[in-house]
């Protein structure tokens, strides 16, 4: 199979092949395979870097290589950004306390395809406000992929988290965004998660994307630390994100990172 026969749109986005789904669910379904195996070990007086630890073994052990370790410097398997970290944060020695949230995004490549997803988790008791913003985010994520379809922008899809997420009295980060992806880690678009109904590129069968809304209690401004990855909360509100890679189909929508165990969110019954 020539995995680049697929056209390219004016806006630089490729038009993939009916075939190349099958790839994409393949490396999409073990990103989310590990992230639900780990799902276990989160717990209060874990640190983030044996998480990170875990996520690399698995990774080997599936048949997959990371596509962070090495990518820009970066030297780990994952991103695990705890309460007021936004995205990027780096797994080390930070031990997780009773009631912290993290978000941990995970990036694999099998056979040449990128599998690219992230969900939330908590350490011991989840507090209410914070269950709340996991919620919107959560919920905020879903109202956007279910704007995908062929004819619709992706105007429509920042449009659609947007309104939600400040209609719930929340804020969204402007200074990320989600990207196209496939047998590269990043392409084009950028897939904004704010934006006006009916602008930007159209949908077309054959895109594949990531949506990834990161939601804030408080504002939507960040700041990047020292460290030039681990991206914050200006306020220090808290922070939560989820993130799920798709393609569009002829009639809508096909979600390639589910959760095989249905552990997609952090209050899922074990």
């Amino acid at each position: 199979m020539n995995r680049h026969k697929g056209r390219m749109t004016r806006d630089g986005i490729r038009i993939h092949e009916q075939a190349d789904f099958a790839g994409m669910h393949a490396a999409g379904a073990i990103a989310a395979q590990i992230l639900d195996e780990v799902a276990e070990l989160v717990k209060v007086g874990q640190t983030t870097g044996a998480l990170d630890a875990f996520i690399e073994r698995r990774v080997t052990e599936l048949g997959t290589t990371s596509a962070t370790i090495g990518y820009k410097g970066y030297q780990h398997a994952s991103c695990i950004s705890v309460n007021h970290v936004v995205c990027h944060g780096i797994p080390g020695d930070k031990t997780l306390k009773d009631g912290d949230i993290l978000n941990i995004d995970v990036t694999v490549v099998k056979d040449g395809w990128f599998g690219d997803t992230s969900r939330m988790y908590v350490a011991g008791k989840l507090p209410r406000k914070a269950e709340r913003l996991i919620q919107v985010t959560h919920d905020a994520l879903m109202r956007g992929i279910e704007t995908v379809k062929p004819g619709n922008t992706f105007g429509d899809i920042g449009h659609a988290i947007q309104s939600y997420v400040e209609g719930q009295r929340m804020s969204v980060v402007r200074d990320f965004c989600g990207h196209g992806l496939g047998t590269v880690f990043h392409a084009p678009p950028n897939v904004l998660h704010y934006g006006r109904a009916g602008t930007g590129p159209v949908l077309e069968e054959g895109m594949f994307f990531t949506i990834e809304p990161m939601v804030n209690l408080g504002r939507p401004e960040t700041k990047v630390l020292p460290d030039e990855w681990t991206a914050v909360t200006r306020d220090r509100s808290l922070s939560a994100q989820f993130e799920h890679s798709v393609g569009v189909t002829a009639d809508g929508v096909e979600i390639f990172t589910l959760s095989p165990q249905g552990k997609f969110h952090p209050t899922y019954t074990p």
